[in-house]
Order: structure tokens, then sequence, then C-alpha cells
């Protein structure tokens, strides 16, 4: 196991390890690893899976090789068959401060942060970090005390459209947030996949799973924080036989009284034109003036639709269909072959990797430390520190949904916690 001292130095460009070979790895994550390595930003790119088949179609999908010409990962394991705990053999032949993005089952996040900063290396994780608050603080204290970056990839943070909200709620353009409405519901498809196996009501739900994305957004445009939870979930059938919570809806409360409701769920029709159903709408007003204002998002539609000569072959596909250009799209190069990946879906992992790289490369523990300390103060990336209201929310929420939708309350001062 490697040593987390204040004496290593990272190797250069460092190598990144992406655990859990997924759908999120296939369309996003994988990609975006591969243009930081082609232009020199990270170096070796390993994927760690439980089973050597999950990785098969990574290793041969024509697309990514067409668009990457000459890039590959390590595989891990190396050999066919299952391997539960084979990530850390990854994680261990990693050079000291690589980097490790965690694409894995929300339940499984904590237990591989805790393993990765173990040895050494910094952390991107998908959304939520964890499922709990406790483990959140317990997660900043590893990492901080070792001088390693921990970063959560809500990738909306990344939109320029909540960049352009953030910066006018901030300048009291749009005055305070009083109501809202959002919602996120993925394509009926997703009831087909690996989702069958790990998200169910004994686990997660959707408002945990993506539900959080919006709350988080709420709170990275506004600065407000949640104090209360209420998450109704409608159990639902997998083709299994698996039953999960593939309809939710929450009612979070704000510390300014507002109140934000989440709809979430496996919802959208695999015959419907959108890629998925989201958007955010929220109302405010300027006490000074009484005028009221609102911010408008509709992330389905983007004002984008092309109607094709037929359906493509992927599950959920239409020959008409809503084009989101904002998100995450591979366009064509032009200094060299294959295609590059353009969209916030894409910076959000390039800059949270730049962050990653700020710290590795800051110089001894203190240093580190120090870095850490002003990505934290900045509040542009997610963080333990900066964030930590997206564990209290999601704890919450769990308790909520459990106990047939109860409010559940949020405090935070010197003892932060639920109920």
């Amino acid at each position: 196991m490697t040593s987390s001292s204040s004496s290593f130095a990272p190797a250069e460009p460092p190598s990144v390890l992406l655990i859990g070979g997924g759908m999120i790895t296939k369309v996003q994550v994988l990609p975006s690893l591969y243009q930081l390595q082609r232009t020199g930003q990270i170096g070796g790119v390993g994927i760690s899976a439980r089973r050597r088949s999950t990785l098969e179609p990574l290793l041969s999908d024509p697309d990514l090789a067409a668009a990457f010409p000459g890039h590959r990962f390590t595989p891990w394991p190396a050999s066919d068959g299952t391997h539960p705990e084979g990530y850390q053999e990854a994680l261990d032949a990693l050079p000291p401060q690589s980097i490790v993005y965690i694409a894995i089952p929300d339940q499984n996040h904590y237990e591989v942060l805790c393993e990765t900063l173990a040895r050494g290396h910094h952390c991107i994780c998908v959304k939520p970090l964890v499922l709990d608050h406790r483990q959140a603080l317990d997660v900043q204290r590893r990492a901080r005390e070792a001088g390693l970056f921990v970063g959560v990839e809500y990738h909306k943070r990344y939109d320029d459209r909540s960049a352009i909200a953030r910066k006018k709620y901030r300048a009291g353009q749009l005055g305070e947030f009083k109501l809202g409405q959002a919602r996120l519901h993925e394509k009926w498809y997703y009831r087909d996949s690996n989702f069958m196996h790990w998200c169910t009501t004994d686990q997660t739900d959707f408002f945990t799973y993506i539900g959080c994305h919006y709350v988080d957004l709420v709170a990275f445009i506004t600065g407000l924080r949640p104090t209360a939870v209420s998450v109704h979930g409608i159990p639902d059938a997998f083709p299994n036989g698996n039953v999960g919570y593939l309809y939710t809806d929450a009612r979070v409360i704000w510390e300014n009284g507002a109140v934000l409701n989440v709809q979430n769920g496996i919802a959208y029709p695999n015959q419907a034109a959108g890629g998925n159903d989201q958007g955010i709408c929220f109302y405010t007003k300027d006490e000074k003036t009484g005028q009221g204002g609102f911010v408008s998002h509709v992330d389905n539609y983007r004002g984008v639709s092309y109607c094709a000569i037929e359906a493509g072959s992927d599950p959920g596909d239409t020959a008409h269909h809503y084009v989101n250009p904002d998100y995450f799209q591979m366009v064509e190069r032009s200094d060299g072959p294959g295609l590059r990946p353009v969209g916030y879906g894409f910076r959000a992992i390039e800059q949270l990797v730049a962050a990653a790289l700020r710290v590795a490369r800051a110089g001894d523990l203190p240093a580190r430390q120090q870095e850490i300390d002003r990505i934290d103060a900045e509040g542009w990336h997610a963080t333990p520190a900066n964030s930590f209201y997206n564990e209290l929310v999601v704890e919450a929420g769990r308790i909520s949904i459990l106990n047939n939708g109860a409010t559940v309350r949020v405090r935070y001062g010197d003892a932060p916690g639920v109920g």
C-alpha cells in the first residue's frame, strides 16, 4: 500500500484509474479522459470493474477506437471472472498522487473513497459523494490530513447557463428564490440496464441518484442551504423482479423559507424524442422593489432537433430526436484524426482533474492543504467541505422515503445532522 506521507511527489503527467465500467463510463468519462490524455494533461488510463466481461465492450468499442486512434486503457482485472476486490490491486499499482475517478453505485462510494485515500490518491467521484453526512465528514478529514483533493462531479455546475444564473442571482439582479420545480426523468430502457441490480428500495432511490443534481444546483446558484426534506417514493418492479423507487417526489425547504419540488424517476418513454426529460424553473422576489423574477432552464430540449432517416441502434433511439449540444457531444477535430468531446460534461471532468493537479503540484503537505482550503473557499467545485449540505439532504431523504415521506429536518451549526 502506498504511503500518504507529505514527502511523495506525483508522477508527471499523473495516471488516472477509473473505477466502474457502466453507462456513464462509456458515454462521458472515458472519452473525457482520453481527450485529457491526448492533450498531455494526464498519463496512463486504467479501468477497474468487478468483472472482466464489463470491460470487454469498452475495449472493443469501434466508436471509441475511431474517436481516439491509438488510445487504450489498462483493464483490471486482466483475467476473466469476477474480482470483487480487484480495484484494490489497481489502486496499489498506481504511482503516488494519481487521480482516481469513482463511477460506481451510490452505496459503494464510501468504502472505495476510503481505500483510495488510504493509498495516497486524489479522488473525483460521481454524485452523490456518500449517503451519510458522517461519512462525508470522515472523507473530508482523511483527505485533508493526507493533503489529497476530493471533488464531486455535479456536472450541471459546469453548464454555462448555471454560471450565468449564479452570476446574476448573486449580483442581486433576480431577487430572492421563493418557489421552484425541477425534474429529471430518465428513459424507460434504464429499467433494463444494470440499475435493476443496485437501484433497489433498500439501497438508494432516484431522488438520491439524480435529484441531488438540482438541490446542489439551487445551492450553487443562490448560496442558500436546505433545511428540511420530504421524499415520497413509488415502488415499481424492474424486469428482473427487484423493486426500486422508480418514481420519487421530493419537497426541499430552504433556510429562507423557499420551497423546491423535485421529481425523478425512470418514467420518460422510449418512444419520446428526448434523451430524457429534465429542467428547472424557480421564481424569485426582490423585497426592495416588490418585483418578481424567475430562472427557467429547459434542459432536454435546447432548440435543436433532428429527424433522421431511421432510428439509431442504441436503446431509446428515435428517428426524430432532441439534441442537447451542451452536455456532451463528440465533434470533429481540426488538428488531427478522430473526434473530441465538447460540453459541460467534459468541462466538469477537465476542471476537476485540473483542481486535483493544483493540489498535487502544490508541494509538501502544508502547501497541499492550503491549496485544498483555497478550492473549498472558491466554491466552484463541489468538495466535502463546501457542499456537505448535499450529504445532509441525501441522508434526510433516505430517512424520509423509508418513512412514507415524513419531513426530516436538516441542522447546521457546530453539530450538523438530520432528524
